[in-house]
């Protein structure tokens, strides 16, 4: 007696999607073999973070892997084919699932729950929300700036009420559980005096979901099934779970109150060798930055390089002996490695990038593709000729001492004209990232200027590129971020790195397995016994 059960599948929505760093890890979970998370739908309203989302989910419609007339346009063989032409099918499904539209507007809503209700009619109960509204009123940083606007108005603020719309379409598909992903700032919050954040968790739980939080610190409290995690439970630290980024932010499981549970202690994966940005970025191209508001080419890109030496070598730092003696030492090398470089650096490179052999195997396995045989969205934007001298002295300084200067730690020639220089407002307004540890978190504010995100590379004397920023993010280096490169910077900086979703989806999936397979089993023994039922009749 022969039953044929299809393995089981969940249906996807995802909400404010960006460029599918969300999708993107719960695509890629495998179970035994199969993947049971399928995004049915993405939404996004930006145009440069739909094109990206499109493009990927255009990808993932082959589930043999990418066609071979990506890596031929990728690799330079070939233009860009017509998507549409080549492969009409799944273009066309591509094109279904990711929809540029905004949550909460009158006619785009309509199409969006149209899909809702689509996604639903197929998939049951067995659907999962994913997504988180937009950050900008609720990070630290932007309740600053939102501070210093005349007459700005929180309760007034879209922002704040965005997760609204990601709850009425909680309330519209009824899936068995639900992601939502924000930064840490939406803890302290506040709307005339109240806390956006109980506010947040109220919503969520009268929509009749149990709240799980996946943060180490929670595990504990989780062994009581009915157990209320607090607020400071819901932060995740990407660095706890391997990732070369200490990224923190709130993660809010909810799993539909009617469901029964498998795992109710569930936990994210915390791989035994953690990543750094030296296994992340040491294999890439190096690159120089460019020289902005002057004719810029390498030999003059050198001169300022060697004044900015000349004007170091005098610096006398705070701090133990040993960090001056170490300092000046890195200053040597930086000399010495200049005088023997072979060939020029350029701005721009899609030669070919590696890991390095010390690259723990899971990460490095997970951003390699061996088809791939150039380097993407790996270019530099232009610096002033003083914010070079700060880049250097900053890599130089972490050399010797281990770890980003603060602003006073500058030389005075250095300091820039900024009215809080020297307040300590702003002490790591000027940030290099370090070899040996994981980043600081990427956000969308790299777009910007750079000045937090220094490569720790002083010979290369510059911010970071959109590629090593979303290898910081874990975005697989077969990852194209299409728009301009400003667009690039912002999609990359506000996604939720790929392999912590990855992580999330696994953890979801140790919950929901349990009462779903019982599902599946049930269906086992009713088509078993249709079946005997049927030969008894013959």
């Amino acid at each position: 007696m022969k039953t044929d059960v299809p393995p089981l599948k969940f249906g996807v929505v995802d909400l404010f999607a960006g460029p599918g760093g969300l999708a993107e890890g719960f695509s890629a979970l495998e179970v035994d073999g199969h993947r049971p998370f399928r995004v049915m739908l993405s939404v996004e309203r930006e145009r440069a973070a739909h094109r990206t989302l499109l493009l990927r989910t255009f990808l993932r419609e082959f589930d043999g892997g990418f066609p071979s007339a990506y890596y031929q346009w990728l690799n330079g063989r070939e233009d860009e084919p017509n998507w549409r032409s080549l492969h009409p099918a799944e273009w066309e499904r591509a094109n279904e699932i990711a929809l540029r539209r905004e949550l909460g507007k009158g006619p785009d809503q309509a199409v969006i729950d149209q899909q809702v209700d689509a996604v639903r009619r197929e998939f049951g109960e067995s659907t999962i929300l994913i997504g988180g509204p937009p950050c900008q009123a609720y990070s630290l940083v932007g309740r600053a700036r939102n501070a210093g606007i005349a007459g700005y108005d929180a309760k007034e603020d879209h922002r704040h009420f965005l997760y609204k719309a990601y709850i009425a379409t909680l309330r519209r598909l009824r899936p068995a559980a639900f992601i939502m992903e924000n930064v840490k700032g939406m803890l302290s919050s506040k709307v005339e005096g109240v806390a956006v954040f109980q506010h947040v968790l109220d919503d969520l739980r009268s929509e009749g979901y149990r709240l799980i939080a996946l943060a180490p610190q929670a595990t504990d409290l989780l062994a009581d099934i009915e157990s209320e995690p607090e607020p400071r439970d819901f932060v995740v630290c990407a660095e706890d779970h391997g990732l070369p980024q200490a990224r923190h932010r709130v993660i809010i499981v909810g799993i539909r109150r009617d469901l029964s549970h498998g795992d109710v202690n569930p936990r994210l994966d915390r791989p035994s060798e953690r990543s750094n940005v030296r296994h992340v970025l040491s294999g890439l191209p190096m690159l120089r930055s460019g020289l902005s508001g002057a004719q810029d080419t390498e030999h003059q890109w050198l001169t300022v390089i060697h004044e900015a030496i000349g004007r170091l070598a005098g610096s006398r730092l705070s701090g133990p002996a040993k960090r001056q003696s170490d300092f000046e030492a890195a200053l040597a090398r930086l000399k010495l490695t200049i005088q023997l470089r072979d060939e020029p650096l350029v701005r721009s490179s899609s030669a070919t990038s590696s890991l390095p052999a010390n690259c723990p195997p899971w990460i490095a396995n997970w951003l390699h593709d061996p088809k791939l045989s150039v380097t993407l969205n790996h270019d530099t934007r232009g610096h002033m000729k003083s914010d070079l001298g700060r880049y250097l002295f900053a890599g130089l300084f972490a050399e010797a001492a281990g770890r980003s200067p603060k602003a006073a730690e500058f030389p005075a020639f250095l300091a820039p004209d900024h009215a809080n220089w020297e307040t300590g407002k702003f002490a790591d307004r000027f940030r290099v990232q370090t070899w040996d540890a994981p980043a600081t978190t990427v956000v969308s504010h790299i777009s910007k200027d750079g000045h937090y995100f220094i490569h720790p590379d002083p010979a290369q004397c510059r911010s970071l590129t959109v590629r090593e920023a979303a290898r910081l993010q874990t975005f697989p280096d077969n990852y194209l971020f299409l728009g301009n490169r400003t667009e690039q910077y912002v999609q990359v900086g506000n996604a939720v790195p790929p392999l912590l979703a990855r992580s999330i989806a696994g953890a979801l999936w140790k919950i929901l397995g349990g009462h779903f397979e019982l599902k599946r089993t049930d269906l086992i023994k009713y088509s078993g016994a249709a079946t005997l039922l049927a030969e008894c009749a013959v």
